[in-house]
């Protein structure tokens, strides 16, 4: 795409060659040259006042309207017919933000035979739950999953779109928002509404989890973020006498994908993942050397809950990243969070921070993680975690 140029307008005055940037426009005698690598910028059609340049209209977004017809929606991601835990959090979550619009939040299905998973859904907070099942949806294509969403959308018109920050949600929703011309911010931490403006404010960790910038989407819909998965707390269970179930058929469907389910591989793991542990052991740069981390590993057998790292001790190769919590990380979420030798960095913190009850141990006393602990224990984590040990061992005999 290129600038139009209008010559028999033209007065070859040089304005514009002498303001242009990049420096892509010349005089040819009394002809003007647009070479290669015009951005649009527009600098030109300022100072042009025979108006002689113009730039190409281009098809932007639809506007925004005042209330989009549809309200909250999350897309329920599920893996073999069985549900993501994020989705029930974003659930949660949607249900508040869409009591507050005043709307209903609704959960969008993909697969093929899941509509078994309909009732849990309403149950965990769907006022409806839309429902498309195909079998190029039964495994999860990049392709066929975009097409899918962003034809539902622009069916229905929703408000909000709310996705998980899986592999899943990062595979896909950014081609959905591409394909819908909106924004989308990604692993999000926190939402609020403003009432009066309808906006849905995102919050998110920014250079490096050293600030939380809060991200708006003022000129186009639907309002596109994902969560981090452990952020939100998931409902109680509550009966939904009043949702429904709406059966579609999309057109966008009946061509295949351009790529291939081959396999899924499910991956071994000796100890419980950390998403769904109730109570995970967690150790930083205190713990000095890799095998310290046994003593934490005992600590969480114990208790029956699984170990975690910094990512000071992940980068030190003390544990592999799957063990690492944090902004580069995992955030969690557990009844139960012990702390061990960290000092509570603020890229850690987002991981771990909205953990029901957090026991920190450290031996610097101003330690910043004691800012957000419910419990501190100033000391040596050397001394502290073997006689915790010794008395739940003592407890259980």
């Amino acid at each position: 795409m290129s600038l139009i140029f209008y010559s028999d307008r033209c007065t070859a005055c040089g304005q514009c060659v002498e303001v242009c940037p990049f420096g892509v426009l010349s005089l040819e005698g009394e002809t003007l040259v647009i070479g290669e690598g015009c951005n649009l910028c527009g600098a030109c059609l300022e100072v042009c006042e025979v108006e002689a340049l113009a730039v190409p209209e281009v098809a932007g977004p639809a506007p925004r309207p005042a209330v989009p017809p549809d309200g909250v929606w999350v897309f329920a991601e599920q893996r073999h017919g069985v549900l993501a835990p994020v989705t029930l959090q974003l659930l949660g979550e949607g249900r508040r933000l869409a009591e507050a619009l005043q709307v209903k939040v609704a959960a969008v299905l993909l697969g093929e035979g899941v509509a078994p998973l309909a009732p849990t859904l309403l149950t965990a907070g769907a006022n409806q739950v839309y429902l498309l099942e195909h079998p190029l949806l039964k495994n999860f294509l990049e392709e066929p999953y975009a097409s899918a969403l962003t034809e539902l959308a622009q069916k229905f018109r929703p408000e909000i779109i709310l996705a998980g920050a899986t592999y899943l949600g990062r595979a896909f929703i950014p081609r959905v928002a591409a394909a819908l011309q909106t924004g989308l911010t990604a692993d999000c931490t926190a939402f609020h509404i403003d009432l009066e403006k309808r906006l849905l404010l995102q919050t998110r960790p920014a250079f490096g989890g050293n600030i939380m910038a809060t991200i708006i989407t003022p000129r186009t819909f639907p309002q596109m973020a994902t969560a981090r998965p452990g952020v939100f707390k998931p409902r109680a269970p509550e009966p939904a006498p009043d949702g429904e179930v709406i059966r579609v058929v999309l057109s966008s469907l009946q061509a295949a994908a351009r790529s291939r389910f081959l396999s899924t591989v499910l991956e071994i793991k000796e100890r419980i993942p950390l998403a769904a542990a109730e109570v995970i052991v967690a150790g930083g740069r205190g713990l000095k050397e890799a095998k310290n981390f046994r003593l934490l590993e005992e600590l969480a057998d114990l208790l029956g809950g699984a170990v975690g790292a910094t990512r000071a001790a992940v980068d030190a190769g003390w544990l592999p990243y799957p063990h690492q919590i944090g902004q580069t990380g995992k955030t969690v979420s557990p009844k139960l969070y012990i702390a061990c030798g960290i000092s509570g960095a603020a890229q850690h913190l987002v991981g771990m921070q909205s953990s029901d009850f957090i026991v920190a141990i450290n031996k610097d006393p101003a330690a910043p993680i004691f800012k957000v602990a419910d419990v501190g224990l100033v000391g040596d984590v050397f001394e502290i975690i073997p006689a915790l040990i010794q008395e739940i061992k003592k407890d259980r005999r």
